[in-house]
């Protein structure tokens, strides 16, 4: 039988397309179920019902790759080996240098993961992702960044992770955090454990713009009211999906896109800068919309 995902493929895209539109579907999907089985839990606090801020995490919301961290944290359990850590240590270094990712690194890395997940229990992988970030990345935050999502938070704003990392760890991050919740790649799984399949792709690129369409589509969210920051060219499909789009310690073809496009810039690896958190008038302005605006924005189309 189909999953809900594949039957509603778009017809003429290549086959990597289909599988980021599957990717960004089913992210959309688990992450508004998850959404909607915390829905008790919500402060009761007015809210902007139509806006919302979707971040980036790998040295957006994080300093260095959550990928290296978690896989940091696997090694020192003994959960994978020194070499394989090195490998894909070395992996993430050459992408943060050329800033382009290598299919058959991507290709490596992803293989060797769903090998390594293939049969445990989900829940495990979740109670792992739990303890090593508070080893390794509760220190590695960038309180600039934390400043403005607890902006949009003030505002009465949804604000979501939008990551490649796998769901459950990415969720892990957002409710340390007090984010509302993540997107990110969904490991396929049967009877609480591991398939060591993916549903669709990695949540990347163009992947990252369908899912959060999907989850505007299913919270009303009207996209033009809504804000990404990432520090990636390659997350340009989500920067443009949006309203508003700020580049967070870009690498050098974001920030020349940004420059281009008057797009805010908030580079916060020099003591100079995060010295100053101020919030950028545009993202204030986009933050302050209220909850009159908001319900009067409902009926606005939505892009």
């Amino acid at each position: 039988m189909r999953s809900h995902w594949e039957a509603h493929r778009p017809f003429g895209m290549s086959a990597a397309e289909k599988r980021l539109n599957i990717a960004g579907e089913a992210s959309a999907e688990a992450a508004y179920a998850l959404y909607e089985a915390q829905a008790e839990q919500r402060p009761t606090v007015p809210r902007d019902l139509t806006a919302a801020a979707f971040f980036d995490v790998d040295n957006t919301m994080v300093s260095g790759a959550s990928s290296i961290h978690f896989a940091r944290g696997l090694a020192s359990r003994n959960y994978i080996s020194v070499k394989d850590m090195a490998a894909f240590g070395w992996q993430q270094i050459k992408f943060r240098i050329t800033g382009k990712e290598n299919s058959r690194d991507v290709a490596s890395g992803k293989e060797k993961a769903l090998a390594f997940i293939a049969g445990r229990s989900t829940a495990e992988f979740t109670q792992l992702g739990e303890e090593i970030y508070d080893e390794l990345i509760a220190d590695k935050i960038w309180p600039g960044t934390r400043a403005l999502a607890q902006m949009h938070l003030d505002a009465g704003q949804q604000v979501w992770l939008v990551t490649a990392t796998p769901v459950e760890l990415a969720q892990v991050i957002a409710k340390r955090l007090g984010l509302t919740g993540a997107l990110g790649t969904v490991l396929e799984s049967e009877d609480g454990k591991f398939t060591g399949r993916l549903v669709g792709d990695l949540l990347h690129g163009r992947g990252k713009a369908h899912a959060i369409r999907g989850l505007a589509a299913r919270e009303g969210l009207n996209l033009r009211r809504c804000t990404a920051y990432s520090d990636s060219f390659n997350d340009m499909p989500m920067l443009t999906a949006v309203g508003t789009a700020v580049a967070i310690n870009p690498d050098s073809d974001l920030r020349a896109v940004s420059k281009d496009r008057n797009w805010e810039i908030r580079d916060f690896r020099t003591g100079r800068k995060a010295a100053k958190i101020g919030i950028p008038t545009a993202l204030a302005l986009g933050a302050l919309g209220g909850t009159v605006a908001a319900i009067a924005s409902r009926r606005d189309k939505y892009r």
